[in-house]
């Protein structure tokens, strides 16, 4: 378990920060002291975390974090697969994930029924404009660091609406790939990619002329 002698204290001192409109778990709105006056991608919000806090979060996702591509099917949608982003960290107790999320101005907190806690960022923009910033301030240094590049870039694919195309499936499954060092998941790539051809064909005899 990490910690450090100061955490419980600068803990407080981060939580006790004005965060407008977003006063409970759950929120997954960015926060922080005169938000409003900064431009949207400006950083100045990172100068307000003091350097231990940060290196302390940034080795507790070294540890404890995970960043997954989930891609679920969709039947309503134009594709069948609908792909995500997911930046979580778990934790037994909600301190750290509500340091976290405090931390980082943004994301959402759930509680499970056996005392785990989650900590997530979904959004796009969210990761764009606070959690990449964080961690090319506080860099992670462990193996983690490689999902990070790798995550990141799928991020910008999904922000560029690549994703809406079978091409960009394609792209993000393959890159996507040795993520989390090739763990098993839900569905296989050979299934993502044969329901992806089943729907090519479909949509192709579909729209031929009568």
């Amino acid at each position: 378990m990490l910690g450090t002698p100061s955490i419980r204290r600068y803990s407080s001192a981060l939580l006790s920060q004005p965060r407008g409109s977003d006063r409970g778990m759950g929120s997954d709105n960015p926060t922080g002291a005169g938000n409003q006056q900064e431009r949207p991608d400006s950083e100045a919000w990172l100068d307000r975390i003091p350097l231990d806090v940060g290196h302390y979060v940034a080795g507790f996702i070294d540890g404890e974090g995970s960043f997954n591509v989930p891609i679920r099917r969709e039947r309503d949608r134009s594709l069948p697969w609908r792909v995500g982003l997911s930046f979580n960290v778990s934790q037994l107790g909600e301190e750290l994930p509500e340091l976290l999320r405090s931390a980082f101005g943004c994301g959402t907190v759930r509680r499970r029924a056996d005392g785990v806690v989650y900590f997530e960022v979904t959004r796009p923009d969210d990761l764009r404009r606070r959690v990449f910033p964080f961690l090319r301030r506080f860099p992670l240094r462990g193996p983690k660091r490689a999902d990070l590049e790798v995550f990141e870039r799928i991020a910008s694919l999904i922000e560029s609406g690549v994703h809406r195309t079978p091409e960009g499936h394609r792209l993000i499954i393959e890159l996507r790939g040795p993520m989390n060092r090739g763990g098993k998941r839900r569905r296989t790539d050979e299934e993502l990619l044969r329901v992806l051809r089943d729907w090519e064909s479909s949509e192709a005899i579909r729209r031929a002329p009568c």
